[in-house]
């Protein structure tokens, strides 16, 4: 029995480490790595690629070390009217101007769904067959988001070049380079804060956790992405609210009194200088942008779109009276513009299905999904986000779908007991 003990603990810890890396890696590829083309391709493509068989490997691995997957479905309609949303986007390859691209969205999109899919499984196949184990999502969620910003900040001192990107003539530069747009990196940080602060919850190395929520904000201030860091101080506003342990409110609210209004002069109102402050009050030029999309652009495809991650019959949509943009920074006017009425109904029940699942969970579940969807929810408004171009915030957002979608289930079939008999493995107590 003591031996079945280490062997646990062994290949928990093992386990531990490979969703991490598995994880890692998948974020990883996102970034654009090099200018030359053809090696960023390969790092997205076949790198995403190798980290989907990497977590199905690592499933497999759980399988055979005595799990039975007989988890049972929940909360289908997030799923299905997920998987509804995928079906359209296949089927506008049928009138998209742009095939070839429209496709490999598609197929990138789908692809981090089914890495998804097999992550999450383990993750519940941990929960049903080991008792007291320490490995959780925000962990592995925030970890890799602090070891990708840690990258940043010291390449921000040794290679300022590369790290920084020059905005406003020069005269801001902002982390990120052209590595990763500063914004998707700053809510890159926010998942990771919002991930962390669970460990500090359960005091989970104390120290150690604060050092790296004190770099991912040393990192977020450093990419300037106002939505960010609102997205980060609002993820501090709802632990505090929800919290039940005094010292860490008490903890939270002090950092929130002496961050925050530096923070939203500094990053928000740029030192209140009166130039930057139409520029924010504009979003930057958005709300032009969007404006010239719906009265030129929306009526001219407005039942299913112009296909899939298209935008226009062009590459590029170009107003009477605004700048040429290729994607619409907000994910909503996207699914409107590539997928039209139809599409962005079937987000909004998408999105609908998906929080109710999450209000029926457990509060400390509840939390945590919540707050890795504020960050990305929040992005999805002036980026990419969840329904667009393929990023790393779809990536967060079908965690979380996945993460309702499954519920544990202690019975097991024949099929499955004779698979366990004829594997010669002793079949684990489900809790």
């Amino acid at each position: 029995m003591r031996n079945q003990r280490i062997d646990n603990a062994t290949f928990l810890k093992k386990t531990n480490l490979q969703l991490f890396v598995v994880l890692l890696l998948m974020i990883a590829c996102f970034f654009t790595w090099s200018e030359n083309v053809m090696i960023t391709r390969a790092i997205k493509v076949v790198g995403r690629m190798g980290m989907l068989l990497a977590s199905y490997r690592v499933y497999q691995s759980i399988v055979q070390h005595g799990a039975v997957d007989s988890l049972k479905g929940n909360n289908p309609l997030a799923i299905l009217f997920y998987g509804l949303y995928l079906l359209l986007g296949f089927a506008s390859l049928m009138w998209s101007t742009d095939v070839g691209y429209s496709a490999l969205q598609w197929f990138m999109t789908s692809q981090t769904l089914v890495f998804c899919f097999f992550f999450v499984k383990s993750l519940y196949l941990l929960d049903l067959y080991y008792k007291d184990h320490q490995i959780r999502m925000y962990n592995l969620v925030g970890n890799s988001a602090f070891a990708l910003i840690l990258v940043f900040v010291l390449g921000m001192w040794i290679a300022p070049d590369v790290f920084y990107r020059l905005t406003h003539g020069g005269e801001e530069a902002r982390l990120g380079g052209y590595l990763m747009n500063p914004n998707e990196l700053g809510m890159l940080a926010g998942v990771g804060v919002a991930g962390l602060l669970f460990d500090l919850r359960r005091n989970h190395h104390r120290w150690w956790t604060i050092f790296k929520l004190l770099v991912l904000f040393y990192g977020l201030m450093a990419t300037g992405s106002r939505s960010s860091l609102i997205g980060a101080l609002l993820i501090i506003g709802f632990h505090v609210l929800q919290s039940e342990k005094r010292k860490f409110a008490l903890g939270a609210i002090a950092v929130m009194i002496v961050v925050a209004p530096l923070a939203i002069y500094k990053v928000v109102l740029k030192d209140g200088d009166p130039e930057r402050m139409e520029e924010v009050m504009s979003l930057t030029g958005r709300l032009p942008f969007w404006e010239a999309l719906i009265n030129e652009g929306l009526p001219r495809e407005p039942l299913l779109g112009f296909g899939f991650m298209r935008i226009d019959y062009k590459e590029y949509f170009q107003g009477a009276h605004t700048y040429p943009g290729k994607m619409t920074h907000n994910t909503f006017m996207q699914v409107l513009m590539n997928l039209g009425f139809i599409g962005l109904t079937v987000v909004f029940f998408q999105m609908l299905f998906t929080f109710r699942a999450i209000l029926r969970e457990d509060s400390e579940k509840k939390l945590m999904l919540f707050c890795l969807l504020i960050p990305i929810i929040i992005n999805s408004f002036t980026e990419f986000g969840i329904f667009g171009e393929s990023n790393y915030g779809i990536l967060f957002y079908q965690l979380v779908i996945l993460y309702i979608s499954f519920q544990k289930n202690t019975l097991l079939t024949l099929r499955q007991k004779l698979h366990l008999k004829r594997l010669g493995i002793p079949m684990l107590s489900p809790l």
